[in-house]
């Protein structure tokens, strides 16, 4: 069940990522990022009444804290994703993003079956598959580029948000959502206030695409947060970072962008690493 619930996890956040990435395009991440906050939030608000949970001041903190972390990341992530190929912004994001809360877990005495850890094993180097050649001219001297090392360091923000919402009380049910949201979108919406951005509040498909991206992204994260329930956070974090395939997939189907062969080695890696995780 962990895995299932990761990999839809997964599709959502790579959905999500998408149509943030679109939206950044056509207005500063800044603002993308706080309007997309405010849809999910909507969106979790009725939820709260169909998965009831115990509300508490840990639930709201360790959220704040997920909220904070995981909002900074977004920023630096959607910007990335902006001026550089998704192609390689999204997978740079889920190296980082799923390395921390895995080596976090194996830390605190999570011990995944021998199968499973053949499935990290190849999740891992699924992520890495799918950077392509980009990543490899990056390496021999060409440089990542400001996009992509955006990119790399939103990652980070995205680790300590899924470390951090695993650490809320088993029990609270969707209240850590909440409190991420809420600081998130204090966080973002003072900073949009103090830099004064200039978005395009009436362009009427920078909109539609920054709800998109924030209904998909709190679907995700409540099948993220079902699967750390259900199972380990360091398979839970890897599968879920595997949105860099859907992502990928989504910008050779809609923007043309051109996938390697490497890239659709990934694809066919992360099905491998997520069915050897099932049956771990």
């Amino acid at each position: 069940m962990t895995a299932l619930l990761a990999l839809a996890s997964a599709l959502t956040f790579g959905a999500s990522d998408f149509a943030g990435g679109l939206a950044s395009r056509r207005a500063p991440a800044l603002a993308v990022s706080w309007l997309a906050q405010a849809a999910g939030f909507l969106v979790l608000l009725p939820a709260l009444v169909l998965l009831p949970g115990v509300l508490s001041r840990e639930a709201l903190l360790t959220g704040a804290v997920a909220g904070i972390a995981g909002a900074s990341g977004l920023v630096l992530y959607l910007r990335g994703l902006a001026i550089g190929p998704m192609g390689l912004a999204s997978p740079l994001a889920a190296v980082t993003g799923a390395a921390l809360p895995v080596v976090i877990g194996l830390h605190a005495g999570e011990r995944p079956t021998t199968a499973a850890t053949i499935g990290i094993g190849l999740g891992l180097a699924a992520v890495v598959l799918a950077t392509g050649r980009d990543l490899t001219a990056a390496a021999t001297g060409g440089g990542l580029g400001r996009g992509p090392l955006l990119a790399l360091l939103g990652g980070f923000g995205f680790g300590v948000f899924f470390v951090a919402i695993d650490a809320s009380p088993a029990d609270s049910g969707l209240w850590s959502l909440v409190g991420a949201r809420s600081a998130s979108m204090v966080l973002l919406g003072a900073a949009l206030l103090v830099r004064r951005t200039n978005a395009s509040w009436g362009d009427r498909r920078f909109l539609q695409l920054a709800l998109m991206a924030g209904v998909f992204d709190m679907v995700a994260n409540g099948l993220f947060l079902a699967a750390t329930r259900s199972g380990l956070l360091s398979i839970a974090a890897l599968i879920s970072s595997l949105y860099p395939v859907v992502v990928a997939g989504l910008a050779h189907r809609v923007l043309r962008e051109r996938l390697d062969r490497l890239q659709w080695a990934a694809v066919a890696t992360c099905l491998g690493a997520v069915g050897l995780i099932a049956l771990g």
